[in-house]
């Protein structure tokens, strides 16, 4: 939280940072908190480990990224600032992941962790580029939450996928493509094309995947026995991080 704050104080100070930018990174740092003062509690977790607080690091980033990113609509943000703190964080989610099978400590709470702080970054990656290329560019941040929310309701759906570097490759270059169509250094056709055929890959990773669940019916075996919450938050999302968590 203390770190959090700091951040947003200094963007504050150096004239890069609102009061919108700057109640929505508090709320962030708050919300935050609190789901991972609960997450801690709930999984009796003696300590935090050195991989969650390389993923805490990132989770400052997205802070001071999602604080610049809502201050947008209502003035003048740095952008080089906001694509600097992204990409930061995207590079350190390859860290993380090392830092937790080196030193032993790769929990299942590590692995949500830092999968919710990826689809979260994403996600308000897409609300800056959808600002000049249209709202359709939401659907790349959106597809994750609409396929956990279908979990809830298809059993199916909920199985633990087998391990792909070509899923992993697409997760990765959609932080890639939005981090630099959000520089605005591509011409509008080039970022519009860039960002359309991130989502075209995206939406053949996701259907691959449903396809795979319900030919096998894995997601019925998966299921079985175990609260629909749970899994939906737990197993459908660590799976789409990969082997890294």
């Amino acid at each position: 939280m203390g770190a959090q704050l700091l951040v947003l104080e200094v963007l504050c100070r150096s004239g890069g940072l609102g009061t919108v930018g700057w109640f929505t990174g508090c709320l962030f740092a708050l919300v935050t908190w609190a789901v991972l003062t609960v997450a801690l509690r709930r999984t009796w977790t003696t300590s935090f480990g050195p991989a969650n607080r390389v993923t805490l690091a990132r989770t400052i980033l997205v802070g001071g990224v999602t604080a610049l990113v809502a201050d947008s609509f209502a003035r003048h943000t740095p952008v080089t600032v906001l694509i600097v703190f992204a990409a930061v964080a995207l590079v350190l989610d390859a860290v993380d992941g090392q830092v937790a099978r080196r030193t032993g400590t790769a929990t299942p709470l590590g692995a949500r962790f830092d999968m919710e702080v990826d689809a979260f970054l994403i996600l308000v990656l897409c609300v800056h580029v959808a600002i000049p290329l249209g709202a359709w560019v939401l659907a790349i941040g959106l597809m994750r939450y609409a396929f956990v929310a279908a979990s809830w309701v298809l059993p199916w759906l909920r199985g633990d996928l087998p391990h792909s570097m070509a899923r992993k490759t697409v997760a990765a270059l959609q932080g890639v493509v939005l981090v630099v169509a959000g520089t605005g250094i591509l011409p509008q056709a080039w970022a519009v094309t860039a960002v359309a055929v991130a989502l075209g890959l995206l939406v053949w990773s996701f259907g691959r995947d449903v396809a795979w669940l319900w030919r096998t019916g894995a997601g019925e075996t998966s299921a079985a026995g175990i609260d629909v919450p749970v899994l939906a938050g737990l197993r459908v999302t660590s799976r789409r991080a990969g082997p890294d968590r």
